[in-house]
């Protein structure tokens, strides 16, 4: 046998022996499904023993796909999670220490920095968003016009009261600002186009396309919408807006996207972040008491089926086959939204996890995360893996053959090996935040909190006394619940994880690479001393309600 032969002869062989990972098809479509405030144990197959919501749609995807069992957010609440799903950058690295974007704010993602649309635009897709962005606009509201905007009562969850009426001054200023292209959107980010609420319990209450509100707002919202989980905020609204309508008008357009973009030669990258089931609880007829467990499971079930109408759409369109397929959430289950009543009822949003929305504790968090690829994801398979929604931006670029520069994607790993079915680890570790910028270090199995409590809206834990430690260490692998800090057993893997952190935040980056710096100088020691005034310097933010 000539050695040419041989070679092609052993090549064979290897072949039969080790095949090869499926290769990941070129520039798939890419739709993506990001809900708000879907608790881990809200996902029927996340949670079948202590979950009672029927959510036919997203288990039917789960089965058609991968589903991640240890995926996270960087936060237990809104905005940080979508400035680090979008740009594959810890939110941390900027202004934003605590809290979310608030009423008015500007943007948080810099203009110069690579989103997820921006990468995907430069490889020749087309982009949208459609859905609650809340990660600031430039509003053209003057010093002198901001007072208009705000100050009007009202009270979320209460009466609704309102103590101040619309004048003449408030309807000139709004038809001023509203009737001028808002700066600094999606549309500013990567996005060739928007549509959505920004943020649906909060003014202006009206839809924004591009840059530029549909109509223009010239009332207050009626009172009684700022009732029972409805609306935050008093503001201007368009004349007889209504809650309920949102969700079933974001599903609309996602779908029309779909059906045109399938036709067009060029493959489509679609960013659905949700506006429920957050509050406004203004669940439609046809869903409402359909659970047995409250408002809030109504409209778990109405997302749910409005997830399923935008998936029909889509293998209505004929592009199902050639369409990355990614659904996940923001953070866990808001507490104040009845969950006692629905845990009284054998229903735990946040499955076997402590927390919910907002703490550092893992029903903060660890969020359903499920993919539906053909051709490259097996159906009906899982991942105990531990993975990130920073991660996408390594992913996405994994897939177009494309390198990110030393600037995007400083905290993002590829999914594509997990994806194919390899079974390593990606990351070696995971940083998320509570509400109050709480960090907690995730590394294989363990986990430690810097700091006491859950950093969400109501505590949680006794403070430290005498010796007491001021962090939190669990085994996650053996105390998935969380329920025995071993601080003070293990003070060396302690030291070791704290000395981890700290690399972390300095290097400006947790993956490979040149350093980076982070925009703020990051106090993240600050949960772990007594004194009051280390915490009192951060800047106090919005609550996300």
């Amino acid at each position: 046998m000539t050695r040419l032969l041989l070679v092609q002869a052993l090549g064979l062989l290897i072949g039969f022996a080790a095949p090869s990972l499926p290769a990941a098809p070129a520039k798939p479509n890419i739709l993506l499904i990001l809900a708000d405030d879907l608790g881990y144990g809200d996902v029927q197959c996340y949670n079948p023993t202590r979950g009672k919501i029927s959510t036919p749609n997203l288990d039917r995807l789960a089965s058609q796909g991968m589903r991640f069992t240890d995926a996270h957010t960087s936060s237990g609440v809104c905005s940080p999670t979508r400035y680090t799903l979008l740009t594959g950058r810890f939110h941390w690295r900027t202004r934003l220490q605590s809290g979310i974007v608030g009423y008015l704010e500007r943007p948080l993602i810099a203009p110069d920095r690579l989103t997820l649309a921006g990468l995907l635009k430069q490889h020749g897709y087309r982009t949208a968003a459609i859905g609650k962005w809340h990660l600031g606009w430039e509003w053209a509201i003057t010093p002198e016009q901001r007072p208009l905007f705000t100050g009007f009562g009202g009270k979320a969850g209460g009466g609704g009261e309102v103590t101040a009426s619309v004048t003449d001054a408030h309807r000139a200023a709004w038809k001023e600002v509203y009737a001028k292209p808002i700066a600094g959107g999606p549309v500013t980010r990567g996005f060739d186009t928007y549509f959505g609420t920004d943020v649906p319990n909060w003014p202006p209450y009206c839809f924004i396309e591009n840059d530029r509100t549909v109509g223009i707002p010239s009332e207050l919202l009626a009172p009684a919408r700022l009732v029972k989980n409805q609306a935050s905020i008093q503001g201007p609204a368009l004349k007889d807006w209504t809650l309920e309508g949102i969700l079933p008008a974001l599903t609309e357009r996602a779908c029309a996207f779909i059906e045109r973009s399938a036709k067009q030669a060029e493959p489509f990258f679609l960013y659905m972040p949700l506006t429920s089931p957050h509050t406004p609880l203004a669940v439609n007829k046809e869903w409402q008491g359909k659970s047995g467990l409250g408002t809030y499971a109504d409209l778990v079930m109405e997302t749910d089926a409005a997830v399923g109408r935008v998936l029909a759409a889509l293998d209505a369109s004929g592009a199902a086959d050639k369409t990355l397929v990614i659904f996940t959430s923001d953070n866990g289950c808001a507490p104040y939204i009845g969950v006692k009543d629905m845990e009284a009822q054998g229903h735990f949003p946040s499955g076997p996890l402590r927390g919910y929305k907002a703490d550092a504790w893992e029903g903060g968090h660890r969020v359903p995360f499920m993919v539906r690829w053909p051709g490259v994801v097996k159906p009906a398979t899982r991942c105990d893996q531990l993975v990130m929604q920073a991660d996408f931006m390594a992913t996405f670029a994994d897939v177009l053959g494309a390198k990110l520069p030393a600037t995007a994607g400083e905290d993002s790993f590829s999914l594509l090996p997990l994806l194919r079915g390899e079974e390593k680890p990606i990351r070696q570790h995971a940083i998320s935040h509570g509400s109050s910028g709480l960090p907690a270090l995730r590394q294989g199995d363990w986990k430690l909190i810097f700091g006491q409590a859950g950093g969400g809206f109501g505590g949680g834990a006794a403070k430290a006394e005498g010796t007491a430690p001021r962090a939190q260490l669990y085994n996650l692998a053996s105390d998935l619940g969380e329920t025995k800090n071993l601080a003070a057993e293990k003070p060396e893997l302690v030291a070791e994880l704290t000395a981890v952190m700290e690399r972390l935040v300095n290097d400006g980056r947790s993956t490979p690479g040149a350093k980076q710096a982070n925009d703020v100088p990051v106090n993240w020691k600050r949960f772990l001393t007594a004194d009051p005034a280390a915490k009192k310097a951060q800047p106090k933010k919005a609550k996300d309600k």
